[in-house]
């Protein structure tokens, strides 16, 4: 098993920490994450964990404060896009990101930083693909 240096779980922490306060964006932490060596990472709502993944194969997993919001069955791509477009314009910050992303039926998300994408998916196995802003 490959491990992780400790600066760079204590990065990780740090990172996750502000965002999940809403003190970061996701512009912002993409960047941070960069700089750290993550190359991907996986925000799962219903096990209320993020798990960030190193080129190595190593893996490092964080609490996520996910609110308590039942995630519907029925995957909302409209009222998803609409909580992304205010997460990139700066109005929608992560607590409220979360909620709203929950209440549109997504279950999780898996951030290809390396890759310049997000995936989104439902509980039937939607998948929305939202590219980072050029």
């Amino acid at each position: 098993m490959t491990t992780i240096a400790a600066h760079t779980t204590e990065g990780i922490n740090a990172i996750a920490h502000a965002s999940h306060r809403g003190a970061k964006s996701f512009g912002q932490q993409v960047g941070e994450l960069m700089q750290l060596g993550v190359e991907s990472y996986y925000a799962d709502y219903r096990a209320r964990s993020t798990t960030y993944y190193l080129p190595s194969g190593a893996a490092h997993s964080v609490p996520l404060p996910a609110p308590s919001v039942e995630i519907p069955q029925t995957f909302d791509a409209a009222a998803l896009k609409a909580a992304i477009r205010g997460a990139q314009a700066g109005v929608v910050h992560y607590p409220e990101f979360m909620q709203l992303s929950m209440a549109a039926g997504c279950v999780g998300y898996l951030v290809w930083i390396s890759g310049k994408h997000v995936s989104y998916f439902g509980r039937k196995g939607e998948v929305h693909v939202e590219h980072f802003p050029s």
